[in-house]
Formats: structure tokens, sequence, C-alpha cells
């Protein structure tokens, strides 16, 4: 029989703190983000999640923390554990932070930055993680600001699936927004995904994936600031040669920018977010991913994302070896 498939949630949080328009952290996100994934029915195996903070005055101003040193993400975790208690079922899973940027005046924390990655230890085992150094991408085109400007890194774990020791790498980023230094950046009118910076860290994550993967399957998710049809899009798809999962299963035409928006400013709907894999990962479904705005997600109103969510399949290597050439799918090899 063949493996039980395995899903993935990649979502951008916005700091838990939707409620106030992202200027401070509140318990009622962290309850309702809880809720809507312990309600996922097959339970999510690895949830990547974006703009996790560490601690600071943002994250604790609207939240009184359990004990002086807790962290967001444990917080977080602390909602899991209520959530899963109240259905009586035990709570399956480990969360990593990865630590990014920090915001200070002298010794005051304004805010911290940072990514998060939650293994259902039941499925998966794992082996390695950049927990205490993730790789850093940021391209800094302004030297002089480099300090300033907020960090980029890429998490990243290998995993072994418990049912056969299969690995799979994940990594999780959130790339930068296009930088305005760039005469690119008021030549064109769609700028998101056309920065030269945002490029610059396309290629970093590639050349960073490669390193570390060798012929081993790998999954990339994350906010990527940049739609279908971008030039970083079309990179990470048809120079990198990474596999789209919408794409794969048919759910956008990755030669369209705004038909499936996955996050929402204002009026404004952009589709930033993206899963994306490589060497053996064979895509199911997209089942319950839905556009911004879309009433019939339950996680409809939690942050200014959507969550992408994705089955998929591991190949073992003799069956990647076995298996028939077939025509590349657009957006991915």
């Amino acid at each position: 029989m063949a493996p039980t498939p395995l899903r993935i949630v990649s979502y951008n949080v916005r700091y838990f703190g939707h409620a106030l328009r992202g200027l401070a952290s509140t318990l009622g996100p962290k309850r309702r983000v809880s809720a809507a994934l312990a309600s996922l029915d097959p339970l999510p195996d690895i949830i990547c999640l974006q703009e996790v903070e560490t601690q600071s005055f943002r994250s604790n101003v609207a939240h009184r923390r359990a004990r002086p040193d807790e962290t967001q993400l444990e917080a977080f975790m602390g909602r899991m554990e209520e959530t899963f208690a109240h259905l009586n079922r035990p709570l399956p899973y480990e969360a990593y932070y990865f630590r990014a940027h920090h915001y200070k005046l002298g010794d005051f924390s304004l805010y911290t930055t940072g990514l998060a990655i939650i293994i259902n230890t039941q499925r998966l085992m794992v082996d390695t993680h950049n927990v205490d150094a993730p790789h850093h991408i940021t391209h800094h085109h302004v030297r002089m600001l480099r300090e300033r400007k907020q960090s980029r890194i890429c998490a990243h774990m290998r995993l072994l699936r418990l049912e056969d020791g299969l690995p799979l790498h994940v990594f999780n980023t959130h790339l930068s927004l296009p930088t305005p230094f760039s005469r690119t950046f008021w030549s064109t009118k769609d700028k998101m995904g056309n920065g030269i910076n945002q490029l610059h860290e396309a290629r970093a994550l590639s050349e960073l994936v490669r390193q570390h993967t060798a012929d081993e399957p790998f999954l990339i998710c994350g906010d990527f600031n940049s739609p279908p049809a971008s030039p970083v899009f079309h990179y990470l798809c048809d120079e990198a040669r990474f596999t789209s999962a919408q794409a794969a299963v048919g759910q956008i035409d990755p030669r369209t920018s705004r038909a499936f928006p996955t996050a929402g400013f204002m009026h404004m709907r952009m589709h930033l977010d993206h899963i994306f894999s490589g060497g053996g990962v064979r895509w199911l479904d997209t089942d319950e991913t839905y556009p911004f705005g879309d009433p019939r997600s339950r996680f409809h109103g939690l942050s200014d994302h959507m969550p992408l969510i994705a089955r998929f399949q591991l190949e073992p290597p003799a069956a990647r070896l076995e298996a028939p050439l077939e025509p590349s799918a657009p957006g991915g090899p």
C-alpha cells in the first residue's frame, strides 16, 4: 500500500495582530487560528508560519504573557494545547522558531520578526534544522541602510517520514518588498515581484536549496511578495525549475497575476504566497485553499493573508527513476 499523503499549511499570520490592524498581537487571533488548524481533516503534518514575533512591545502590549520570558510562538502553542484538550485529542505538534530581525530603541524592544515551522511528530521526525543560525538571504541594495533594513531569512529542516524513513527538506521564507532604490521600481506598473532585490533573494534561495537537498525531495513555502507571472515567479519556476503546487493541481494559471489573491490590503488584492517543490514531490490537491476574502474559508478574517494548504506524496527514488517522462506543466518543471 502507498504511504499516507502528507499535508502542509503555509500561512502569514501577521503577528496574530490582525484584529488591531497589525499594531499589536491579541489573544483572540491565536485561539481562532489554532481552532481553524485543528479543524482541518486530515490534520496538517507541516505548518509553516511567517511574520511571527519573538517578544516585544508590539507582541505583549495587548496580550498578557503567561511568564516574563514567554515568546509569541510559545503563547500560540499554548492555545493549540487548549484547543486539542477541548477536542479530547493529544497535541501532535512540536514548534521551532527562527528569529530574523529585532527593532530596538536603546534597550526597549519595539518589535521582532521571524518564522516558525511546526511539525506533526506522529508522522515526521526532525533530522536537522538551522534554528540557531537561519540562512540570511537579504539583498542590501543601499549599503548605508544595511542595519535598518528588515532581515530576510530562510528556515530549513530535514525531516524523515516515520512510515518509511524517506527524507524531506522544508524551507520557509519571507522575501523583501521591491526596493524603491531602482529605476525598474518607478518604470513598471506591477512592482511586486519585479524588484531587483527580490530577484537577488530568489537566486540566493535557489542556491541554498540546491546546496542542501542534493536529489532529495523538498518544499519551499512562504510569502514571496511576488505574484505569478512576475520575474521572481518565472525565475523560480523556469530557471530554478521549482514546481508551483497551485499550478501543478490546476488551481492557478501561472501566466495570470491577479486571478487568485492570497493577501489583501485595503481594496488591493494580491497573490503573494506560494508553495514550491522539487526532487520527487507529487502534488495531489490544494483542498481548503481559498482566495483572500472568500467567506467559505475557516481562516477568513484572521490575517491579511490566506493560508495555502496542500497534500502531496513523496516518491521513493526507485519510483522516480522508473517513472516515464511527461511534458512539463505550466509554471513548473
